[in-house]
């Protein structure tokens, strides 16, 4: 039982909707833990923490009530300040007519990131679209690729074209 107090740092009780508490000693016995995960498809592996770990989130896309559907979009991460949401920063060429050029130009996408994950800014990230977790969320985010080479002072955000 003490196992399953270790999450609880909110005022509400915490736990997964899809697993019954109550009969979690008489099915498994006392070592084990009942535990719900699921895959959310379009070729993403669940990780091995959403399966194997302790934690409890409701907006999780591999533990929670959370499916992707919509678009899948790929970002560097700017900041991770928040608790559970991360600011994405998606860099994108627009064409001017008249000069016949292309401007650099960015966007920043707010995502929720899974207690899964462990993120740094800088790393490369894959977000799938959800329906509305809060006032400024609408992405989940599925896939972390960190930021390869030695430590820099700036991020380079532009990449080859």
């Amino acid at each position: 039982m003490a196992e399953l107090h270790a999450e609880q740092n909110e005022k509400a009780f915490q736990k997964q909707d899809a697993v019954f508490i109550g009969s979690s000693q008489r099915v498994l016995g006392k070592g084990k833990k009942l535990r719900f995960s699921k895959s959310v498809g379009l070729g993403f592996k669940t990780p091995k923490e959403a399966i194997e770990g302790s934690y409890i989130d409701k907006k999780c896309p591999f533990t929670g009530n959370v499916s992707i559907r919509g678009r899948i979009l790929k970002g560097v991460v700017k900041t991770h300040k928040m608790q559970r949401t991360i600011i994405v920063r998606r860099d994108y060429l627009h064409y001017i007519k008249k000069y016949n050029r292309f401007e650099k130009r960015h966007r920043n996408v707010a995502a929720h990131i899974s207690p899964c994950f462990r993120v740094n800014s800088g790393d490369s990230v894959v977000v799938g679209q959800c329906r509305p977790l809060s006032k400024t969320v609408r992405f989940n985010v599925l896939e972390v690729t960190a930021a390869g080479g030695g430590k820099k002072k700036g991020v380079k955000l532009f990449q080859k074209y």
